[in-house]
């Protein structure tokens, strides 16, 4: 069930990503670089809280579509046996990073897609992909999260 749950999850993020990285942008719009580095901050605080164990309150800061998904009692069941499987992580680079608005079947925001090239104890060669999202509100919080 646990393993279900994660893949879930991490399709949802997956077709998240795509959407945001392949789909239609109107032709010159640039996300602006204060937008792309608080996005990012947002993104790497969430990992922090993933790393260090605490995966009730990254459920509690993710964005309000993410707790949607997924109940906190599931997320956490999930997120803590995924990654107790992969151990600590020992890097984090960031690969990719790419800017959009809106996409099909998704709340009309800004989204910043960011796949980073991660290791861990247990798997030296992974992928991670975090999708924070500008919420109404104007904060910046993690809708989407896989491992590959």
């Amino acid at each position: 069930m646990k393993t279900i749950l994660w893949a879930l999850a991490a399709a949802g993020t997956c077709l998240l990503a795509a959407a945001v990285i392949f789909g239609d942008q109107p032709a010159g719009k640039r996300a602006d670089e204060a937008a792309m580095k608080a996005a990012e901050s947002a993104a790497k605080s969430w990992l922090a809280l993933m790393d260090s164990g605490q995966y009730a309150r990254s459920w509690k800061e993710a964005a309000q579509q993410f707790r949607r998904q997924i109940t906190k009692e599931e997320w956490e069941k999930s997120a803590k046996s995924a990654r107790e499987s992969l151990g600590k992580v020992l890097s984090r680079e960031l690969k990719i990073e790419q800017y959009g608005q809106g996409m099909p079947g998704a709340p009309d925001a800004e989204y910043l897609v960011l796949v980073f090239d991660s290791s861990f104890e247990n798997r030296k060669e992974a992928g991670e992909t975090v999708v924070p999202v500008k919420e109404k509100d104007g904060v910046w919080r993690v809708a989407g999260y896989s491992t590959k």
